[in-house]
């Protein structure tokens, strides 16, 4: 049964974050200096197993008056289809810093599965929402 908490990640635990955010297709390549920065400037929820290792990581960028953007939530392969990051959405979901906000997002490709039952819709007017995209912010460009 995986223990969750709200906590900065320590140096070890960024490095295994760091690991499972390279291979996304969010952050292909990330630095590891950019991956300890965002958890630094971010409210962090961490899973971990019975002897303390990180498991699952997820964290939300927020003024914390009016609005989070819920953002990497990634499990160790090894425990993903364990309800793992839905706990972690729900612990960040429950923190007392995020009650009241006007308005939660996030942006998925192919998990709209694990977030429908925490609450979260299709936006009714994606037409009133822009974006500035850097396609290469580490490097070379994504697909």
């Amino acid at each position: 049964m995986p223990h969750i908490t709200i906590e900065r990640p320590s140096q070890t635990d960024i490095e295994t974050i760091h690991a499972l955010l390279r291979e996304t297709y969010w952050s292909p390549d990330i630095p590891r200096e950019t991956v300890e920065r965002a958890a630094q400037n971010s409210i962090c929820a961490i899973a971990r197993d019975d002897q303390g290792a990180l498991i699952g990581f997820a964290r939300v960028v927020s003024d914390r008056a009016t609005f989070a953007w819920l953002c990497d939530v990634v499990v160790l392969p090894t425990h993903q289809g364990q309800g793992i990051a839905r706990k972690l959405v729900r612990a960040l979901q429950a923190h007392p810093e995020l009650q009241g906000l006007r308005r939660w997002l996030l942006g998925t490709k192919d998990a709209h599965g694990v977030y429908t039952p925490l609450g979260f819709t299709q936006i009714e007017a994606p037409e009133r929402l822009m974006h500035i995209r850097n396609p290469a912010p580490y490097g070379a460009p994504t697909t």
